[in-house]
């Protein structure tokens, strides 16, 4: 960051911002000590002249000449001296303040060209120029963190989907080609194999579209008064075939919370995500508990598994896209990790809130919903 400007687009050149704060400040010192330089040699003399008549000291003419000369030549050479050294003083202040911040900003912009470049590890130093700047270099390596973390989510949602696509594509493409060579017969049962990874194929993209517009806030939700409970009971219903099928027990716990104002389309959408990501980390013999209470102004829905759990690292990202707290065993689950990511984009459009809360691996795990409550 050296020179005292920059080139423009068009050839223009432009002074850097530091040379031209210090010609700015310069200005200001100047014309200062000019018109110091001025109202002192016009004032003072007279004020002196003034003071020595109303003395009452008797003086011929010649030497009260001498004497206002004598005044008005002291005068002037020490305000000269000391306005040469204050203006001497303050430039060597606003040198080094400008300096300062021209720094500051160089930084800021050497950092900026990092990012772009695609390093976002780049960070701005705390200048040391008062709360405002410290702000904007804490602001400033927010942001890169941020984006940081928006990058290696988006390398890994890229890299996931490749991988949930490959396992169904890979699967049509050995059955059509068994049935190209006559290995397999084009029956009922490869027919189902090849249309159960379709249908894979196609939940993935449905998830993928809904999770992105409910993150654009492009969802169309249609708010209505319906029995808190009564949501929860469905969902419950709805899920029970699956339960029963693989063993879980599912109970529930409803109680009388009042109403909500929600779209219920959509609050099912979310308990019946939360229920099946919870029958798919409870083992056989398990439970799943969905519960309904009311909590002040909010209802509240929590569903309680006594499965797997999860571990204290992973509970802040469980919301994320794609994100598995154990990748392995999800996919053999056949999750596509983006279910918790939809149901909080859905809780998130009625104004609402989703947590997680569990004790660890092998202790299960607790999701709440917090919607605010109709009256």
């Amino acid at each position: 960051m050296t020179g005292t400007s920059l080139p423009l687009a068009g050839g223009r050149i432009r002074p850097r911002f530091a040379a031209r704060l210090l010609l700015a400040q310069t200005l200001v010192l100047m014309a200062g000590a000019l018109t110091t330089w001025l109202v002192a040699s016009v004032v003072g003399p007279t004020i002196f002249s003034d003071h020595l008549r109303q003395a009452g000291l008797a003086h011929t003419a010649e030497e009260t000449r001498h004497v206002d000369e004598a005044f008005a030549s002291a005068l002037l050479i020490s305000i000269s001296l000391a306005l040469v050294a204050s203006v001497l003083a303050a430039f060597a202040v606003s040198w080094y303040f400008s300096r300062r911040v021209q720094r500051s900003i160089g930084n800021v912009a050497d950092s900026a060209s990092q990012i772009v470049a695609g390093r976002y590890d780049a960070r701005v130093p705390d200048p040391g120029l008062g709360g405002e700047f410290a702000t904007l270099a804490l602001t400033y390596n927010q942001l890169a963190e941020r984006l940081g973390a928006i990058e290696s989510t988006r390398r890994s949602m890229l890299a996931d989907l490749a991988h949930e696509m490959r396992t169904p594509l890979a699967t049509i493409d050995a059955h059509l080609e068994a049935v190209e060579d006559g290995v397999r017969s084009l029956d009922d049962e490869t027919l189902g194999v090849i249309r159960g990874s379709t249908r894979r194929l196609r939940r993935l993209a449905e998830d993928m579209s809904a999770v992105s517009r409910a993150e654009e806030e492009g969802l169309d939700v249609t708010r209505n008064p319906v029995a808190a409970a009564g949501l929860a009971a469905a969902a419950a219903e709805l899920a029970r075939d699956q339960f029963d099928a693989e063993g879980v027990l599912l109970r529930t716990e409803l109680a009388d919370a009042g109403q909500v104002r929600v779209d219920a389309d959509r609050i099912g959408q979310v308990l019946a995500n939360l229920l099946d990501n919870a029958l798919r980390h409870t083992p056989t013999g398990g439970t799943v508990t969905l519960a309904c209470r009311r909590v002040d102004r909010w209802v509240e829905y929590s569903v309680a598994d006594t499965g797997d759990g999860v571990a204290a690292e992973h509970l802040p990202h469980l919301f994320d896209r794609f994100y598995r707290a154990d990748t392995a065993r999800d996919r053999a689950h056949g999750g596509s990790g983006i279910g918790l990511a939809i149901a909080k984009a859905l809780v998130d459009a009625h104004g609402g809130s989703i947590s997680v809360a569990s004790a660890g691996p092998g202790h299960g795990a607790t999701f709440t919903v917090r919607v605010p409550s109709h009256r």
